[in-house]
């Protein structure tokens, strides 16, 4: 985690314990599994880079990945959370062709590994707009940091493209209780733009093991990136992973 992480990640948790109400409940939620590269197309610059791709020039293993975050519900409708997910994909193999990225030259047939970085920070707030029988709705705004890198190595050569950045994101969940201790929960931020997209989506079968624990294991997407004057880089991972949220 980057020092500017780490501040922003301090700020937001003095925020949230002192600007929730007195009353409500806090929550944790843990989720981890598996992460398997979908595309992952790269230029860097925009207007004199190669266009390659680091999974399907490279080849990408599955990585482990964990995701956390913290919350807080009062009035039973509003929520406000602090969340967290540093995560990385390493790639491999050589390529048949010279690629030209962030301003370095690397020659054809070169062994080359590459790193995915896309580890991102997040503050919340939904307001539930439905509470009624089996169904819970809820639509919110997510201030979205990332801290995102790419870099490429071989044969003497390293280069890194490095960003961190602000992305505002609309929020939403969607749960629909069909059983007295079973749910279909619906989740996720999103955003679109001219300059390029983000989604981050789960769709997963939640049981609710107490009044305190819920368990889940699902789907998760995530998709997006940007096509600007510097840089274009467009990425697909999909995610295997069990959760579970704790309520104190």
């Amino acid at each position: 985690m980057t020092k500017s992480a780490l501040a922003f990640a301090a700020i937001v948790i003095v925020i949230l314990v002192s600007a929730v109400p007195s009353f409500g409940q806090w929550f944790l939620d843990f989720e981890n599994g598996v992460a398997l590269a979908g595309y992952n197309d790269v230029q860097i610059p925009r207007d004199a880079g190669t266009l390659f791709s680091l999974a399907e020039d490279l080849a990408i293993d599955p990585a482990y990945y964990v995701r956390l975050r913290l919350g807080y519900r009062w009035k039973d409708r509003h929520t406000l959370a602090i969340f967290a997910a540093p995560f990385r994909l390493r790639a491999a193999g050589t390529v048949d062709r010279a690629i030209d990225f962030n301003g370095d030259a690397f020659g054809p047939g070169v062994p080359l590994t590459g790193v995915y970085k896309f580890s991102s920070y997040r503050l919340t707030y939904r307001y539930d707009l439905v509470r009624r029988g089996r169904w819970r709705v809820g639509l919110g705004l997510t201030a979205f940091i990332r801290d995102a890198a790419i870099k490429l190595e071989g044969g003497g050569e390293s280069s890194t493209n490095s960003n961190v950045g602000f992305v505002p994101l609309v929020n939403f969940r969607v749960l629909w209780q069909f059983a007295k201790d079973w749910g279909v929960l619906f989740e996720g931020d999103a955003a679109a733009a001219k300059q390029g997209r983000a989604e981050d989506v789960l769709l997963a079968l939640q049981y609710r093991l107490s009044d305190r624990l819920a368990l889940r294991a699902g789907y998760r997407i995530l998709e997006g990136g940007a096509d600007v004057e510097k840089v274009y880089n467009f990425a697909l991972v999909h995610y295997l992973g069990v959760g579970a949220t704790y309520v104190f």
